[in-house]
C-alpha cells in the first residue's frame, strides 16, 4: 500500500519519537536499528525535515527530533511527503480516468467509503498512537 520511502519514513519517525525525548537521534543509528540503507534513510530524514515533520541539528551531538509532539504529528503528515493519500472521489477503482459523477462505476459508492476510511486513518492516527510498535490508545475514526 505504501511506497518503500513512506514505510521507512514512518518506521524512522516512530523510532525517533521513542528515542528523541532523551537526545537528537543520528541517521546512522536509525539506519542500523531499523536495517534501512543509510544513504536512502538520510535522504528520507532530510525530506521530512524540509517538510517540517522533523528538525535536524548539526554537529557532534546533532541528529533528528520531531518538530511537534507525537500527539500532534499525524501519520498523514509523514506519509504525504512521499505518497499521495487517497482522496475520496479522486481515484476510481475501475478506471484510470476517474468516475463520471453523472454515471459512476459500479464500485463507486463502496470504494469512496474505503477511501474515506483510509484518509481518516492517516489524518487521525497520531505518532503517539503507534509508539512502541503497538497501538496504545484507541484511534478515533469518523464514520459517515
Amino acid at each position: 500500500m505504501l511506497s518503500n520511502s513512506a514505510e521507512y519514513a514512518l518506521k524512522a519517525v516512530l523510532y525517533i519519537a521513542d528515542e528523541s525525548h532523551r537526545r537528537p537521534v543520528r541517521a546512522a543509528e536509525v539506519a542500523i536499528e531499523l536495517e534501512i540503507p543509510a544513504n536512502y534513510l538520510s535522504k528520507i530524514l532530510h525530506e521530512l525535515a524540509r517538510a517540517g515533520v522533523l528538525e535536524s541539528f548539526r554537529g557532534r551531538t546533532g541528529g533528528f527530533v520531531l518538530s511537534k509532539s507525537p500527539d500532534e504529528t499525524s501519520l498523514g503528515e509523514v506519509v504525504s511527503c512521499f505518497d499521495r493519500i487517497i482522496e475520496p472521489g479522486g481515484l476510481c477503482l475501475l478506471s484510470r480516468a476517474g468516475c463520471d459523477p453523472d454515471q459512476p462505476c459500479s464500485a463507486h459508492a463502496r470504494w469512496n467509503s474505503v477511501q474515506e476510511t483510509v484518509k481518516d486513518f492517516f489524518e487521525n492516527t497520531m505518532i503517539s498512537h503507534l509508539r512502541g510498535g503497538h497501538i496504545d490508545t484507541p484511534i478515533p475514526l469518523t464514520r459517515n
